[in-house]
């Protein structure tokens, strides 16, 4: 295993991350368990999670596989803003990034979390209903208390980062260290500003999605249907994917197979190593839910992208 700096901050995590968006709630706690000792012994110290993932289910089997496991031995990422509850007007505070509702969900989290402090605490989306110097204060102030060692940012337009970061140098605030945007071969969206703009800034890039929800492994094919237990074959899990299980995102995921075939690793890996081909690429977040998969992932740390291969690579994506 690799390990970078979150941006320009002191803190260290591991190129390939451990995250739980939709996988822990298909799993059982032994299950998860496995899969965290797994990536906890593969090197992995880096573990991302929201309060939102499965209402609150998600922190809290997270935080049961890893009551083995030293606390400083690890960075614990969670999120907030999405509406935690089912309230219709009871919970008229509950989402956004107001004061309240970050304060409130921080203690919630910690919880949940079975910690005394949260490593990176990261504003999930933008709220364009509460003024930012709020948010940048709440957040502030969370990490003076010492119930937050660092904060974040996930899926923020390059203006909205680069005013969060002028507010808190303004105040002499702790300011946001990281983003977690979506990014992968076939979802680049990012390139233009955001990336940039982090670099410019030093904040650590923590990419989601690297391996565009289960594309970039090559196990959907054209023309076939999805296998039987992967995330398209399910109903709810997969509508996030409509927008990229196309076939012309397929016909280029079996090109760079071909290309993975004949360097002898896999199309995942050779995903994984060209999101972290990027400077600014702190981590990248990848779930599983067998461990083989983990162990597969963990092993494009390892992966050097050589001049040609990326040339090869501009090529099939159409550069």
């Amino acid at each position: 295993m690799q390990y970078r700096r979150l941006g320009n901050c002191g803190l260290q995590v591991s190129v390939v991350g451990y995250g739980s968006w939709l996988t822990m709630k298909r799993v059982s706690q032994s299950t998860s368990d496995e899969l965290v000792r797994t990536a906890y012994e593969s090197g992995i110290n880096f573990f991302d999670t929201a309060n939102v993932y499965g209402n609150g289910e998600t922190e809290r089997i997270l935080a049961t596989s890893l009551q083995g496991f030293r606390r400083d031995t690890y960075v614990l990422a969670t999120k907030v803003y999405f509406p935690y509850g089912n309230h219709p007007f009871e919970g008229v505070n509950d989402r956004g990034l107001s004061r309240k509702h970050v304060f409130e969900q921080c203690h919630r989290s910690l919880a949940q979390l079975q910690t005394d402090y949260i490593d990176l605490y990261q504003c999930h989306r933008f709220d364009e209903n509460t003024p930012l110097v709020e948010t940048c204060r709440a957040m502030n102030d969370l990490v003076v208390q010492g119930k937050v060692l660092y904060w974040g940012v996930s899926q923020w337009s390059a203006d909205q980062i680069r005013q969060a970061v002028e507010i808190c140098n303004e105040h002499d605030w702790h300011r946001p260290r990281s983003n977690q945007p979506q990014y992968n071969m076939l979802q680049r969206q990012s390139e233009a500003e955001v990336l940039p703009t982090c670099r410019q800034l030093g904040l650590g890039v923590v990419a989601y999605s690297p391996l565009s929800q289960g594309v970039l492994t090559g196990k959907y094919a054209p023309a076939h249907q999805p296998p039987t237990g992967s995330r398209a074959a399910d109903g709810n899990l997969g509508q996030w994917m409509e927008k990229v299980l196309t076939a012309e995102n397929l016909e280029i995921v079996g090109r760079l197979s071909k290309l993975a075939d004949g360097m002898r690793i896999r199309v995942s890996q050779l995903a994984l190593a060209w999101c972290l081909r990027r400077p600014e690429l702190s981590s990248c977040i990848v779930g599983a839910t067998r461990p083989e998969q983990l162990a597969e992932n963990v092993k494009a740390a390892g992966v050097e992208l050589d001049k040609d291969v990326l040339d090869r690579i501009k090529v099939i994506l159409g550069e």
